[in-house]
């Protein structure tokens, strides 16, 4: 229900312009909306009590009491951001639920309780449910890439797959979050193509695309590598509107 296999999405806002957008969303439905809100809200309360927990343990004067604490509203208008948060920080610790969490992490060891706090951190704010690649193509400009996916091409066609040279994806930063995009010129572009590749018994075919001067080919969808049918309609109507001038398949796949 939350994720699915990759989709097809095509958009078309001029008769020079094609988007292929590849991602592993779904419909957006009233109640998907309101499970992937709840989830935004759970990471936001994941990560506020784990930046709560390092101050309350590594931060917090043992001399602080509720009655040094701050207002706050004067302190943000005044523009004080420093002084807020860390009042903000103190109010939060001697409320009832920072009080309940601090008793509820006493037995764990500092050194243990900061990498805890830190990869709650980590996973609440990189953790991606789902990933979305897309190409957009300008006749007479270029092809630009976008992807905000955690994986790239080097990662999964360079390890345990046969029959495939040098690619380069168009995947984010190591970190997994945030996204990456690439612009090549149409001069550039010699080719797009579908290659193919085995992992293990299986056969996946993937897009490519052969820049002018580069000896690695660039991987179009280089981290969701959707299936054969969506590769192809991808592929008509990448030539379609690039080479040809003549639009590809339009709908969903």
């Amino acid at each position: 229900m939350l994720t699915t296999a990759p989709r097809l999405y095509i958009r078309r806002p001029s008769p020079t312009t094609a988007e292929f957008t590849v991602t592993t969303c779904p419909p957006l439905t009233l109640p998907l909306r309101l499970i992937l809100l709840t989830l935004h809200l759970l990471r936001l309360v994941l990560v506020a009590a784990a930046i709560l927990t390092l101050y309350s343990r590594f931060l917090l004067l043992p001399t602080t009491t509720t009655t040094t604490t701050k207002q706050l509203l004067p302190l943000l208008l005044a523009g004080d951001i420093l002084t807020f948060l860390t009042t903000l920080l103190q109010t939060a610790h001697f409320s009832p639920p920072g009080l309940f969490l601090t008793r509820l992490v006493a037995p764990i060891p500092d050194w243990a309780l900061a990498l805890l706090s830190l990869g709650a951190i980590y996973a609440a704010v990189c953790f991606q449910l789902h990933k979305t690649e897309s190409v957009l193509v300008l006749r007479g400009l270029g092809i630009q890439t976008c992807s905000s996916t955690s994986c790239c091409a080097a990662a999964v066609l360079g390890s345990g797959w046969g029959g495939v040279g040098p690619a380069r994806g168009g995947g984010p930063s190591k970190w997994g979050w945030g996204t990456r995009t690439r612009f090549i010129p149409t001069e550039k572009i010699r080719d797009v193509l579908i290659n193919e590749a085995f992992r293990g018994f299986e056969v996946r075919y993937y897009l490519i695309v052969v820049v002018e001067g580069e000896e690695e080919l660039v991987v179009l969808f280089p981290g969701l590598l959707p299936r054969r049918k969506i590769v192809e309609a991808v592929w008509r109507g990448i030539r379609g509107c690039l080479f040809e001038g003549e639009g590809g398949e339009k709908g969903d796949e």
